[in-house]
């Protein structure tokens, strides 16, 4: 399985649609995504993960890299995730407090805009 990445704006936040593995050989396209992105000015990111069905190490990295990025603007990185294996992964690695993982895209947006 490859990794497809796309990306739209919606209400000042930019959407990351992941579809596939994101593993040691496929996480590099990500982080390039998100770095780009992130050089673009744009530091509210939401990574939609509905579609994705393998999450390594290095791809949680990926997350995390991207996370200090936007955060170095005052930005945020969400997630939106409801596959019970993807958040296992979150949970045991403790990263269910560092990010802000959601059921939807319209609940990650309308969180950020209430705090």
């Amino acid at each position: 399985m490859d990794l497809k990445l796309d990306h739209y704006s919606e209400d000042d936040t930019e959407i990351v649609v992941v579809e596939g593995e994101i593993d040691v050989y496929t996480a590099p396209r990500l982080r390039e995504l998100l770095i780009d992105l992130v050089n673009k000015g744009n530091f509210h990111l939401v990574v939609n993960m509905e579609k994705v069905e393998f999450l390594d190490s290095t791809g949680l990295g990926v997350l995390v890299g991207g996370l200090k990025r936007v955060r170095a603007h005052d930005g945020t990185l969400d997630l939106v995730c409801t596959q019970e294996r993807i958040l296992k992964i979150f949970r045991i690695t403790g990263l269910t407090k560092v990010f802000g993982i959601y059921d939807s895209v319209q609940e990650a947006i309308e969180k950020r805009k209430s705090k």
